[in-house]
């Protein structure tokens, strides 16, 4: 049995009371309190539950407009179902059924005349639309709550899930971890001032956790969640009813003045390994906002916006996919198919990291003039890879020896220009620089959530730390993908995949998203640009359709080629011909590693260090100047990332964010 509120119905004197029976059929009733009688019962509808072992319903919520129930079972599986409320039988108190006036019931356990069950049958018993199975786990769903439109689960598997309606059917959107050790979520609250309580037992207490400061609110000892309880707050008092051990339990805690005040809120728990620059939203009556995304050892990533005009960094969305630290973020900016309009700042985020683990979101950033932030982000998982997936599949695998547990992935890119009008192709590429020594592609298809490994080469042997990938356009309009990576001997390569891409986006088409890994040819040029570890990279193409790959190291070095790429002449050259004209390289640029730097313009550079300064070079034939040295606030500098802004005069602005411990813009 379970109660869910009646949209429509007034919610003192009416619910709805869903009642599980045998052979996995549900009923829908309709009860309505009238004092000092018999309640008034009419069924409203026959749901029949999907077979499983305990075939019963756990959590029910109505979603008025659409006409729909959703449902959450014992088996972890959330179900959809249509209800209509023109449908249903009534079946009233005795003496209303026969007529009568409406008497005071003494006792309403003889009044109440189940003729309406027993014409139950007139009722058509509905299959689910929809259904998730198993999406919480086999300790079942918990409860199911709607706010703003969107569906939200919970689940004794320690997540919450947000999902949304697409055509009569339930999508997820994304699922978050609230906190270490949260195993039983039992009820999600969305407070009036626009915090989320995550209610739930952490072994034998029962927790209130605050989505907003992300901490315990309470923690009531109470023996653990196989109980029967109640929590009810507000703004005067907080109480906690439970039953132990046959007693009833009665927690109660009135409103006390805070005294604690946060100075500064945390982004995350720990040190943040990299920042990438979304964009910036312009919201109506506001200054134009900042949209971050940032990754951090604490596994998660987070999308914030930051205010030039408040100074502050407020968090838009939390990612907790990952299982490890997220070490690398990559954009492929553009509207998807995934039913968001293409007003706002709309993205494909790549994360990746420990664990050899890639988690792929579609992100959406709107002005919202209601919300303390003034930007809203809607967040859609799309889709997720680990290199040892099939490793946790396996059947006594604590008797083998894992290959290689550690792999991580170090940096990413997205292979820009991969669509064509020549070569449509729906599928995205994107590379990444692996700790086991690969270079890898990866292939991923928005619409049926499909993120796919097709090539790959081992040509390093060893830790790779950086990529970057770059389209060149030759006059004649051909295209060719070139791919810059750096490892830890100091080696930057440089690869055409135009190649395997073709290749890849023809078998992927072919069989249907399933293909072994190609290999990658070998790289057309390596230049030994360090003494050591290559810890950033980037690559800016000049006027003159050349490229200048700028690198830093931990050696506190700074090296600069200009390369031209050609067409190979004759059969034996056939391809991509790529020429050095010129290298520069600047020892001791830095007292730390250079774990920043960017090519402003071709005469113009930026590059960070964990010396905790920001430098300006002029670069000149055969050397690079310093211009000017600024000092930041952020220890352990982990990622540089730059744009430009035009301001009203026409006059251009460079800015840049750094990460570590901390996040600075300047």
């Amino acid at each position: 049995l379970s109660w869910a509120p009646r949209p429509g119905l007034p919610p003192d004197t009416a619910a709805a009371l869903l009642a599980s029976g045998p052979d996995g059929e549900m009923l829908w009733l309709d009860v309505t309190h009238r004092p000092g009688q018999a309640p008034w019962v009419r069924l409203m509808g026959r749901y029949l539950l999907p077979p499983c072992k305990q075939r019963w319903h756990t959590c029910a919520a109505f979603l008025p407009q659409e006409g729909l129930l959703v449902c959450g079972d014992r088996r972890g599986s959330l179900l959809l179902f249509p209800c209509s409320t023109s449908s249903g039988c009534a079946a009233e108190s005795t003496s209303i059924a026969n007529g009568g006036t409406d008497p005071v019931v003494e006792d309403s356990s003889n009044e109440l005349e189940p003729s309406c069950l027993l014409h139950k049958g007139a009722l058509p018993l509905e299959s689910p639309l929809s259904v998730l199975f198993g999406l919480h786990g086999k300790t079942g769903v918990t409860s199911v709550t709607i706010h703003k439109g969107y569906i939200y689960s919970t689940g004794r598997d320690g997540v919450y899930r947000q999902l949304r309606l697409q055509d009569q059917q339930l999508e997820v959107l994304w699922k978050h971890r609230p906190c270490k050790g949260l195993q039983w979520i039992e009820e999600l609250r969305f407070t009036l001032d626009g915090d989320l309580l995550v209610l739930g037992f952490h072994a034998d207490n029962f927790v209130v956790w605050s989505s907003r400061t992300g901490e315990n609110l309470h923690c009531i000892p109470c023996g653990g969640g196989h109980r029967s309880w109640s929590y009810c707050s507000s703004p005067l008092a907080d109480a906690f009813a439970f039953i132990k051990s046959g007693d009833v339990m009665l927690y109660h805690r009135e409103a006390e003045p805070c005294e604690q005040q946060v100075l500064l809120a945390s982004l995350h728990g720990r040190e943040i390994t990299c920042v990438r620059r979304l964009g910036a939203v312009e919201v109506l009556g506001h200054a134009t906002f900042n949209v971050f995304v940032t990754g951090s050892e604490d596994t998660t990533a987070c999308v914030l916006v930051l205010s030039e005009n408040s100074r502050a960094a407020v968090p838009l969305a939390r990612l907790s996919d990952h299982i490890s630290s997220v070490r690398t973020l990559a954009f492929a900016m553009g509207p998807g198919d995934q039913g968001f309009g293409d007003e706002g700042l709309s993205a494909l985020l790549f994360s990746a990291g420990g664990r050899a683990q890639i988690e792929c979101y579609r992100l959406l950033c709107t002005g919202d003039t209601a919300s303390e932030s003034a930007v809203a982000c809607q967040v859609i998982h799309v889709a997720s890879h680990r290199l040892d997936k099939h490793w946790e599949q396996k059947k006594n695998r604590h008797k083998l020896v894992k290959m290689d547990p550690e792999t991580r992935y170090m940096s990413l890119s997205v292979v820009p220009g991969t669509s064509t009008k020549q070569l449509p192709t729906p599928w995205k590429f994107l590379a990444a620089a692996c700790s086991d020594g690969s270079v890898r592609i990866f292939g991923l298809l928005e619409s049926s959530r499909k993120l796919v490994l097709v090539a790959e080469s081992f040509h390093h042997q060893r830790c790779v730390l950086k990529v970057e990938a770059v389209l060149h356009t030759w006059a004649g309009g051909e295209r060719r993908h070139l791919l810059c990576s750096a490892a830890t001997d100091g080696s930057v390569a440089f690869w055409d995949i135009t190649g395997p891409i073709m290749d890849a986006a023809d078998a992927l088409h072919q069989a249907e998203g399933e293909m072994q890994p190609l290999a990658l040819d070998a790289p057309l040029v390596t230049v030994m640009a360090h003494s050591c570890g290559v810890n950033s990279l980037h690559i800016h193409e000049t006027p003159e359709g050349q490229y200048l790959v700028a690198s830093g190291s931990d050696d506190g070095s700074i090296h600069v080629c200009l390369l031209e790429v050609a067409l190979g002449r004759g059969e034996a050259a056939a391809g991509t011909c790529l020429q050095v004209l010129e290298r520069v390289s600047r020892p001791c640029a830095h007292a730390a590693h250079v774990t920043g730097i960017r090519v402003l313009r071709p005469d113009l550079l930026l590059s960070a260090s964990v010396d905790q300064r920001l430098t300006l070079w002029k670069r000149r034939p055969g050397e690079l100047v310093p211009l000017s040295t600024t000092f930041f606030h952020v220890p352990d500098l982990a990622e540089l990332d730059c744009w430009e802004v035009v301001k009203a005069g026409g006059e251009l602005w460079y800015y840049c964010v750094l990460c570590g411990q901390g996040l600075e813009m300047l």
